[in-house]
């Protein structure tokens, strides 16, 4: 939400992609004709330094969403979690966390009860799960009663009907 030129507004992101897509095949074309330079360094993605911790055993830590499992202690244990992975020679490994503050614990769990909601409603083909799961959201129930969480939920079902079949 700190992106320059982002006001707030819901649809930045698809009112700017096809500016940024022209952009970065205008970019595209000036490097392959040698108007500019190809840029060489590591990104900020962590696939490069995956690879290099594992095959030339230089350890490594990033950060990424593992089954939690115990990790963090005062999450669902089948829930995912994000947490600092420690990555060498022998592969990824998720480290233990602990326990949360309960405020952020319990702001966890909320919003991992939404999608489970949601992803109930995906494997089951339940539109009254994808609607509960809408309706629990925090930033939509802010904003939204539950009538028109209702409405919108219907409406983007009857919009996506070809795409989503047995709903």
């Amino acid at each position: 939400y700190c992106r320059e030129k982002y006001l707030g507004e819901s649809s930045f992101y698809a009112n700017s992609w096809p500016q940024w897509r022209k952009d970065a095949d205008a970019q595209r074309k000036r490097q392959l004709e040698g108007a500019e330079e190809f840029k060489t360094e590591r990104s900020h993605e962590y696939a490069s330094s995956i690879i290099e911790a594992i095959e030339l055993s230089r350890q490594t830590t990033i950060y990424g969403s593992a089954l939690n499992a115990g990790l963090i202690e005062n999450l669902p244990a089948d829930g995912v979690v994000e947490v600092a992975v420690l990555v060498n020679k022998s592969g990824l490994h998720p480290t233990r966390f602990g326990r949360l503050p309960d405020q952020l614990a319990g702001l966890c769990r909320t919003n991992m009860s939404v999608y489970e909601l949601a992803v109930q409603a995906a494997i089951n083909k339940d539109r009254e799960a994808a609607c509960h799961a809408l309706m629990l959201d925090p930033l939509t129930a802010a904003v939204c009663s539950p009538e028109e969480i209702r409405n919108m939920c219907d409406e983007m079902f009857d919009a996506e009907a070809e795409f989503l079949p047995g709903f």
